[in-house]
């Protein structure tokens, strides 16, 4: 293997072949560790501080160490720059030319049953000529290699067309559909087998693991080495998967992809119509027992009759699925049978949770409900995981630790034993930035408080000259926010006033670096995820410490879940939570060497309260001040 030093050194190919590369200490204590984690074949979490150069820190090391890697991120945007960008410039710098392979989760790729489906079934109706983008989807469809509907122009998820051209774990036939040979979900995981380094996202992951979805092997397969980046969504994404989920909207897909399959084989709808007229008035009797409004709630406040409800629609299920099965053994009949007895066993599995077992969740709609059940602890499972696929594992991410302990997150996916890495962002906040703290803020929980942030805020605005987010903790706070900076500017004001849900998120995030004076209001995808370097983003201003609100029903059910179980939920949850995601906010300022900037922490929590010095401890060093006159002077400085 080539030297790792020389390689991310200043007369190495990285610095001779690609454009604007510079040599960090930190990048190259990274890689170091990395290295060793993948010849050991043991695990690493390393916090790697903005600016370090992570992506560059472990795909160095995956593609010289002549193994097979995984490489999991975050986003698919991140997984496509990786794939697109940052692998090849590394590849090709290093000279060192790898089997790659991009790959997605199976709703991203046309399913060619699915479509010859839809075109037959225009037939039968009678049109004479497909819609444009179908048709257009017919022609492509026939010279498409990899059958990933990124390549169709105009084809987005949000059009009505994709979920009926790409199939789902609920809807597949798996090797029992007859277009399986030409399958390119199947061509897509049999190249990623194939390959030496395999991109996918942690959704994609969790999901293959939490599933395993029979007929399309295993994703880890043989590989030596999983890297998750952006590896501080785990815990959350790993509750999810390994929880459990039904809705409504399931139940009633299941009844007409039924319907659909017996007329295609050729069956007659009488031979199910009692079963499945039993199925729709069971999901109506659950519906009828649930509380109105679209707000989450705990299953215990939906009252006694849910339960009954429940079971009632587990047994219509399981004789939905048996109805079917008398009906047909064609393999498309089958398979939505054997996904009705899929679907009771999921309800049953919420329903019959115990207290310590999970967080029972009720979300209604006009006309539909969901059921969750999400587990309290996943970390014996994950570590199952890890265990059973003796590879190296690195977990990496700007925010992992609280201070400079890792327990938290280690914690979670059961990794107490994993060796840890933390290395500061090399990003000089001294000189950079400047933390503002203002005075006389009222308490979070008083009325007004919202206000009370605006009015701090505007002076900081006039004097930066836009350029800012404002960054809130719920959705109530945020349209509190805009309404009252629009009342309080009423038009006299001309840089744009971006709102989170007034466009789409990555439309808005354009507008905002290409006017560069804009002021973005977002919440939670805001938070993290979002990369502005320069003059466009100067000033963040944070609304209140993100602790999660006590009402949620997950975390009030995880407070009493801690507290039966002898813990302290405050110090062993919600403030770590909240500390890490404080850190992911005040990290969307400085994300280069020559940006500059001011964070602005509104809540008085920070000084006022003893568990405040956590939260100072996690911000990177940087000047303080409570002085809004200093305040405003520097930022006027910036701007000048």
């Amino acid at each position: 293997m080539q030297d790792i030093d020389d390689i991310l050194g200043p007369d190495g190919p990285l610095a001779g072949s690609l454009p604007g590369f510079r040599p960090r200490r930190a990048q190259l204590q990274m890689a170091r560790a990395v290295t060793d984690a993948l010849e050991q074949r043991t695990a690493l979490l390393v916090e790697a501080g903005t600016g370090t150069g992570k992506t560059f820190a472990y795909l160095v090391p995956a593609l010289l160490a002549g193994r097979r890697v995984l490489v999991s991120t975050g986003t698919r945007t991140l997984q496509d720059q990786l794939y697109a960008k940052d692998v090849p410039l590394v590849a090709g710098a290093l000279g060192s030319p790898a089997r790659v392979a991009l790959l997605k989760g199976r709703s991203n790729y046309l399913c060619t049953y699915r479509l010859k489906r839809q075109l037959s079934q225009r037939v039968l109706e009678g049109v004479a000529a497909p819609e444009p983008l179908l048709a257009r989807l017919e022609s492509w469809s026939a010279i498409t290699k990899t059958g990933d509907l990124a390549e169709v122009p105009g084809m987005t998820e949000s059009q009505s067309i994709w979920p009926q051209v790409t199939s789902t774990r609920d809807n597949c036939l798996g090797q029992r559909c007859p277009d399986y040979a030409g399958c390119h979900v199947v061509a897509a995981r049999r190249d990623a087998q194939a390959a030496d380094l395999v991109i996918v996202n942690h959704h994609l992951l969790l999901a293959d693991l939490a599933l395993k979805e029979d007929g399309f092997g295993d994703l880890l397969g043989s590989a030596d080495a999983v890297i998750l980046d952006e590896a501080h969504q785990l815990p959350d994404l790993a509750t999810q998967f390994f929880g459990a989920q039904f809705s409504a909207r399931q139940g009633e897909t299941l009844l007409t992809e039924g319907k659909a399959a017996l007329l295609r084989g050729g069956g007659s709808l009488a031979e199910i119509g009692p079963a499945a007229r039993t199925v729709e008035a069971a999901l109506g009797a659950v519906l009828a027992t649930l509380p109105r409004g679209a707000a989450r709630r705990r299953w215990e406040e939906a009252g006694e009759e849910l339960d009954s409800a429940v079971f009632a629609l587990v047994a219509a299920l399981r004789e939905y699925g048996v109805a079917l099965g008398d009906a047909s053994q064609q393999p498309a009949i089958a398979a939505v049978a054997g996904r009705a007895g899929e679907l009771a066993g999921v309800l049953e599995r919420i329903a019959q949770a115990g207290g310590d077992d999970g967080a029972r969740t009720v979300e209604t709609a006009v006309r539909g409900f969901t059921l969750g059940l999400l587990p309290f602890d996943v970390s014996e499972r994950f570590r199952g995981l890890v265990t059973a696929h003796p590879a190296a594992w690195v977990f990496t991410s700007a925010t992992l630790s609280v201070g400079e302990d890792f327990a938290h997150f280690a914690t979670r996916l059961g990794l107490e034993d994993a060796p840890t890495l933390r290395i500061p962002s090399p990003f000089d906040f001294n000189s950079q930035a400047m933390l503002y703290l203002p005075e006389g803020m009222p308490e979070p929980a008083q009325p007004g408080y919202v206000d009370a942030v605006i009015d701090a805020s505007v002076p900081l605005l006039e004097a930066s000259g836009g350029g800012a987010f404002l960054l809130f903790t719920s959705h109530r706070a945020l349209a509190q926010g805009a309404a009252r900076l629009r009342a309080t500017w009423d038009g006299a004001v001309e840089r744009p006033l971006l709102v989170q849900g007034e466009g789409p998120r990555e439309r808005l995030l354009r507008e905002f670096r290409e006017h560069g004076d804009a002021v973005l209001l977002g919440t939670a995808s805001f938070w993290e995820g979002v990369d502005v370097k320069g003059e466009a983003l100067r000033l963040v201003i944070i609304e209140k410490l993100p602790f999660a609100s006590p009402d949620d029903p997950l975390t009030k059910a995880r407070i009493e879940h801690l507290q039966r179980s002898g813990g302290n939920a405050f110090r062993d949850y919600q403030l770590p939570e909240a500390v890490l995601a404080l850190k992911q906010g005040v990290g969307r300022l400085i994300r280069s060497e020559t940006d500059r900037g001011m964070i602005v922490i509104c809540d008085p929590r920070l000084l006022g309260k003893g568990y405040g010095r956590v939260f100072r401890a996690s911000l990177p060093e940087m000047p303080a001040t409570r002085d809004r006159a200093e305040a405003t002077r520097f930022l006027r400085r910036l701007k000048a």
